[in-house]
């Protein structure tokens, strides 16, 4: 599956239809970002179940400040609309089907549970 070009508009209905959104957030200037998008684009084409969005971050600055992007690339991965991952900096092949695969065999069960802990801890401090 191709990867998807995400922007204000189409971000958060593409989060609400998938189970599993990778996000690339980059810029066309940025030479890590040229260096990393032909391994995002093999992982696409290799998880073709999974959805593989790309953020143009200058186009589309209101989405990254809104996830606080200070360096790109940054690889996001949401799960079940919970950010499950989240590094700038371009990964290796290897590296980016290792995270791939720890996203895909998280106990989400478990990340809502951590989650709702977080929170919980967050209002009492």
């Amino acid at each position: 599956m191709p990867t998807v070009e995400l922007t204000k508009d189409n971000f958060n209905s593409t989060l609400e239809s998938n189970d599993t959104v990778l996000i690339d957030f980059w810029a066309s200037w940025c030479g890590p970002c040229k260096m990393f998008a032909p391994v995002y684009e093999k992982a696409a084409e290799s998880n073709p179940d999974l959805v593989f969005g790309k953020v143009d971050t200058e186009a589309q600055q209101e989405l990254a400040a809104a996830f606080d992007i200070r360096s790109i690339p940054t690889l996001m991965i949401v799960r079940d609309k919970i950010v499950v991952f989240s590094q700038p900096g371009a990964l290796p092949e290897s590296a980016l089907t290792d995270v791939i695969d720890q996203a895909r065999k998280l106990d989400m069960d478990e990340v809502r549970a951590s989650v709702a802990d977080q929170q919980a801890s967050e209002t009492q401090a």
